[in-house]
């Protein structure tokens, strides 16, 4: 006789809370001859309906793919909203997941390293690619990304220090979305410097998160940027459920 398969006991979805996904390690080659290491996050039972390629934060701060906003990222957002996540180690990075072959190369030979994530995107097949940079990898994404076939952008505290305003102003025609999530109190860009420095190219949104900070510290913060995210990539899946199972 057989007993009956008990209903999964909710959780709430916070922290460090990493719900069921198909996940991969995955290895991405440059055109400059390195290999990149990095994890593939699709949903469990469902077609990706969006894929977010997720852009760390400057290594030489201790930046790398397990940053706590990406991770979290990955954790969550293929059960909550059917969205594949790339997560990768720029050149020279380390991770728990390993380290990608390289130096670190200031934000300039990255754009071999975006290109390879992109390449591998359209190798798997996975759809409508959205850059997700936080930090250095915002400026990645910006230097680097127009010409790109991305579906669009969603920066989260972009310092611009390494964005010239040339590439920024060459974002001013841009024929997909373009958002820049600015936390209230960050340390090195503000909403109200952000809009002025945007202004060069009028179709990015600026977007002003009240009472966030440059990392994100916190589950407040954490769901206020996810929610974001999702808000451009996947809008049919808000608002994001707090318990899993979904009720």
């Amino acid at each position: 006789m057989s007993l009956p398969v008990p209903d999964p006991v909710p959780v709430g979805v916070r922290g460090g809370v990493e719900l069921p996904a198909r996940r991969t390690d995955v290895e991405l080659r440059t055109d400059d001859g390195l290999v990149l290491v990095g994890e593939l996050a699709l949903p469990l039972e469902h077609e990706p309906v969006a894929t977010i390629v997720a852009l760390h934060p400057l290594p030489t701060a201790g930046g790398f793919m397990d940053s706590h906003v990406l991770r979290k990222a990955a954790a969550r957002l293929p059960a909550l909203a059917d969205v594949a996540v790339l997560r990768f180690n720029f050149r020279g990075v380390s991770s728990p997941r390993g380290r990608s072959e390289g130096t670190f190369g200031e934000g300039v030979a990255e754009a071999a390293d975006l290109r390879a994530a992109l390449a591998l995107v359209a190798e798997r097949g996975l759809p409508r690619p959205w850059l997700v940079g936080w930090s250095f990898g915002t400026e990645v994404a910006l230097k680097h990304a127009r010409g790109l076939d991305v579906a669009g952008l969603v920066l989260l505290s972009p310092p611009l220090h390494r964005t010239t305003d040339a590439e920024l102003a060459a974002w001013g025609d841009a024929d997909v979305p373009v958002v820049a999530v600015v936390p209230e109190l960050d340390d090195y860009l503000r909403p109200e410097e952000a809009r002025r420095r945007f202004a060069i190219a009028p179709r990015v949104e600026v977007v002003a998160v009240e009472g966030g900070k440059h990392l994100w510290v916190g589950e407040k913060q954490t769901s206020q940027v996810l929610t974001e995210i999702v808000r451009r990539v996947a809008p049919g899946a808000l608002p994001l459920s707090t318990r899993w199972p979904v009720a």
